[in-house]
């Protein structure tokens, strides 16, 4: 590994803290009512305000159970095929940062496959788990869970493979996950290649091997929607959708419920993606994962392709090479054309607004800070 990550190893992080508070009010007056007004006495309306009153005016320790405060929306993804243009494949994933690919070459069976040999995985014992992948092979390894009685939040046992599966074992042959992956790899692409073309930016990664790579991330549902395994940079995630069951991913606008359709895959778009566009494309952080009791009886784990770069890749917004379509990526409408003049010097060039970063460093840093609040491209980089 290179240097500037085994110095950065050696970093110590605090966990985020969490804040609580909250200042106890004044015990309340005592409630009166005029005996003698009958109207008022036994009125319901007047009654049900008094106590109403009463029971708003009771301090904390006092006050009777709120509502629990209810989950987000469950959102449908927005739908795309490929065999539509360059244009309305960007026009479908860049509205959340999200979308579901419904037309697709991916058979369920190989899914399913996929989805048992993962599952024979986290029946293995710890020893064994560790023993698959080199342990100076990052960012592909076994992440042992941290299960804590006094913190449900810890995350869970993960694996993360290469698109080939290769493993240390040779009594263990991923054979099917191996396809599932490399099947996921070739969609993946496939979008890429849609979205760069649909911006008019030249594609950085084409079908060279050498200019991206996967991680096939299996790993088991989580507690919370805040409680992920790590973040990883990547371009787009890939995660196939065999039954009915809702995920939860923190996009943009925050933590979002989706419910895909089965068969389909949810696409996301990744943070490089987000840098590669100079902040035109929306973007997800981290996987979509699923919660522990969404399903009853239902294999307790997500699979999720994520294409990424090499690790010793330099990571850039890329400049517009033409036009969308007959319209100039800089001219959406004459008020934005004008304001961009006036910005760039009426040069006409889109304005930056992300730096250039080392990918292993920025890889390194935002897998091991855990930063759920804090957006790791906040202009910062």
């Amino acid at each position: 590994m290179a240097s500037s990550s085994s110095s950065a190893q050696n970093q110590q992080h605090q966990p985020f803290p969490n804040l609580y508070g909250g200042a106890t009010s004044a015990p309340p007056p005592t409630p009166s009512t005029n005996l003698n007004d009958d109207k008022n006495m036994f009125s319901t309306s007047a009654a049900a305000d008094t106590l109403s009153h009463f029971l708003n005016r009771l301090p904390p320790n006092l006050s009777l159970p709120t509502k629990r405060r209810s989950s987000p929306t469950i959102t449908c993804p927005p739908s795309f095929s490929l065999s539509l243009s360059s244009n309305e494949v960007l026009s479908s994933v860049s509205k959340l940062g999200f979308a579901q690919l419904t037309d697709h070459s991916i058979l369920s069976e190989l899914a399913n496959s996929a989805e048992s040999e993962a599952l024979a995985l986290f029946e293995l014992s710890r020893t064994q788990k560790e023993s698959l992948i080199p342990k100076n092979n990052w960012p592909f390894g076994y992440e042992p869970g941290e299960d804590d009685e006094e913190d449900e939040k810890r995350h869970k046992d993960s694996f993360r493979f290469d698109s080939s599966c290769t493993t240390e074992s040779s009594e263990l042959e991923l054979t099917s996950l191996r396809e599932f992956a490399r099947a996921l790899e070739k969609v993946g692409i496939k979008i890429i290649d849609s979205l760069t073309d649909a911006m008019g930016l030249e594609n950085p990664v084409g079908d060279d091997p050498t200019r991206f790579c996967s991680i096939i991330w299996v790993s088991e549902c989580v507690n919370q929607p805040g409680n992920l395994c790590g973040f990883y940079p990547f371009i787009v995630g890939l995660q196939y959708q065999l039954r009915c069951q809702k995920y939860s991913l923190l996009s943009d606008s925050g933590w979002v419920s989706v419910l895909p359709h089965v068969d389909s895959i949810l696409v996301t778009v990744g943070d490089i993606a987000q840098v590669w566009s100079n902040g035109k494309l929306k973007k997800v952080r981290g996987r979509p994962m699923c919660m522990v009791g969404d399903e009853n009886d239902a294999p307790y784990i997500t699979m999720s392709l994520l294409i990424t770069l090499p690790t010793e890749t330099n990571v850039a917004p890329l400049l517009p090479k033409a036009t969308i379509g007959n319209i100039s990526i800089n001219d959406q409408n004459e008020k934005e054309e004008e304001e961009e003049e006036g910005n760039n010097g009426g040069n006409g060039e889109l304005e930056r607004v992300f730096n250039s970063f080392d990918f292993e460093d920025y890889a390194w840093r935002i897998y091991h800070e855990r930063l759920y609040l804090k957006d790791p491209l906040d202009r910062s980089y």
